[in-house]
């Protein structure tokens, strides 16, 4: 059996609450809910349970102390047609750090390296058949966008399941900054 996994900091209920303050009217705009809202560390995709297994040992061996973040601002991928739009990070080096070490891991478990640089972003709604200039309202709206900073003392793995009223995220493992800064 294989599982649709990611590795991602979860988010507390009020930036969370704050996030949802975002939605607008946006032409083609899939809007996520509430409790699809995470910060991911590294997306794994479909794998077997026994490359989870090996994963999972990975993750466990990181060591890194815990750090603050905020949310703040927001932008789009995707060019002229954007295909998603976003909350933006604001972080210290560390979460750049956690995440490597995530990138690390994943690949000591045997998985190929990620092709993409990491971004950090809370991925707010996708687009379908959108062009920029809908999404620039938007955009100006959020620029001034922040929460307040929140402390990321743990990180997770979770899988990703289709349902019928769409995918449910379900905690596979919890992993605990407990370790020393960098």
């Amino acid at each position: 059996m294989s599982l649709r996994l990611f590795i991602a900091i979860p988010l507390p209920e009020e930036i969370t609450a704050r996030l949802l303050t975002l939605e607008a009217d946006v032409p083609g705009a899939s809007w996520r809910l509430p409790e699809h809202f995470h910060l991911t560390l590294r997306f794994l995709g479909e794998i077997d349970e026994a490359l989870a297994r090996e994963v999972d040992h990975e993750l466990g061996r990181i060591v890194a102390a815990p750090f603050e973040i905020a949310l703040a601002g927001a932008g789009s991928f995707g060019g002229r047609e954007p295909s998603a739009l976003w909350a933006g990070v604001d972080a210290p080096p560390d979460l750049a750090r956690l995440a490597g070490s995530c990138e690390g891991a994943v690949r000591r478990a045997g998985l190929a390296p990620e092709p993409r640089k990491f971004k950090p972003h809370v991925t707010l709604a996708y687009l379908h058949g959108t062009l920029d200039d809908e999404v620039a309202p938007f955009l100006q709206e959020s620029a001034e966008f922040r929460t307040d900073r929140f402390w990321v003392d743990h990180f997770c793995m979770y899988s990703s399941r289709a349902t019928k009223a769409g995918s449910r995220y379900v905690e596979e493992a919890v992993y605990p900054l407990t370790g020393a800064g960098a």
